[in-house]
């Protein structure tokens, strides 16, 4: 995938993670957004067995867009880990929740249930992988 130019008018920052560098760790409450400008970032999930790799994301991904599209209480659902080392661009979270505000309550609902139930498939597939 490549960097949609709509998303460079998002970005706010730049920062530069190395290898194996924590970007956002699970169960933390932060509101942060990147979006993957050069390098790889995994996605994993604590388990009673250890840390499970979910998935890779590249360059144009986003990372913890979750807190935006799911109002969860709780805290971050996986960890995202650079898989060597990784730009990023800060993603201005005010101006994307102004943006998403603007939506109508049906389709608010709509992405919101979609990003319940990835959390949910994401749940299901763990217990599934450490079976």
């Amino acid at each position: 995938m490549t960097l949609d130019s709509e998303a460079y008018n998002y970005i706010v920052n730049e920062e530069y993670f190395p290898d194996k560098s924590v970007i956002i760790k699970e169960g933390g409450h932060s509101s942060w957004v990147y979006i993957i400008l050069q390098g790889k970032v995994k996605v994993k999930k604590k388990t009673r067995k250890g840390m499970l790799n979910l998935m890779t994301l590249k360059e144009g991904d986003t990372v913890g867009e979750m807190v935006l599209l799911h109002k969860d209480k709780g805290g971050r659902a996986v960890s995202f880990v650079a898989d060597g080392p990784v730009q990023l661009g800060l993603l201005d979270s005010v101006r994307l929740t102004e943006d998403l505000n603007i939506l109508s309550p049906q389709l608010k609902k709509f992405i919101s249930t979609l990003a319940s139930r990835l959390n949910d498939a994401t749940e299901q597939v763990v217990s599934i992988a450490i079976q």
